[in-house]
């Protein structure tokens, strides 16, 4: 755990559909339309009027993010975040990854959310090396916070162990204080 500017940033290992947190974020594709893992999830959990508003929006960029009602989930919204498929690291991948976060966050600001929680975007199906992408989810949600100073609270639900241990490493190092030169 980290606590940022009044903000407790966490790590756990829990299915995201469970949170009873003000905005969860979707890992979704571009069509915003369901898929596979923690998408399929959310929309199973949230029910057929979540696919009924995502057929309103007309998709969403990588690197950008979407706005809509909660419905069934204890989550009052979802955050439908396209996260970028790794392709090697040459092709702007880093840049929307953060793009994902930063806009995630600026949406709840808008929507006046004080807790969000965040899944591992784009490392599932879309290959996202786990250890880089979850530097960039923390850095880029410290960068962000300042702008956002109502959020209190960001977790980050992990599929796993192994998840779970990367981000609570990354949180850990990111708290050390500064070593003393010798």
């Amino acid at each position: 755990m980290l606590t940022f500017n009044a903000c407790t940033l966490e790590a756990r290992v829990v299915d995201i559909t469970t949170l009873d947190v003000d905005a969860i974020v979707n890992a979704a594709n571009t069509s915003l339309l369901g898929g596979g893992g923690v998408d399929g999830a959310i929309h199973r959990a949230a029910g057929k009027d979540l696919l009924h508003e995502c057929e309103t929006l007309g998709g969403c960029a990588t690197g950008d993010a979407k706005l809509t009602r909660g419905y069934r989930l204890p989550a009052s919204h979802v955050i439908h975040a396209v996260g970028p498929v790794w392709r090697g690291g040459a092709h702007g991948e880093t840049d929307l990854l953060a793009s994902c976060y930063r806009r995630s966050l600026e949406l709840a600001h808008d929507a006046r959310c004080k807790s969000i929680a965040f899944p591992a975007i784009s490392c599932g199906i879309y290959r996202f090396p786990a250890d880089d992408a979850v530097r960039i989810a923390l850095a880029t949600v410290l960068d962000t916070l300042p702008r956002t100073p109502q959020i209190e609270q960001v977790v980050f639900a992990c599929f796993d162990d192994a998840m779970f241990a990367r981000y609570e490493g990354e949180l850990k190092r990111r708290h050390a204080p500064p070593s003393k030169p010798v």
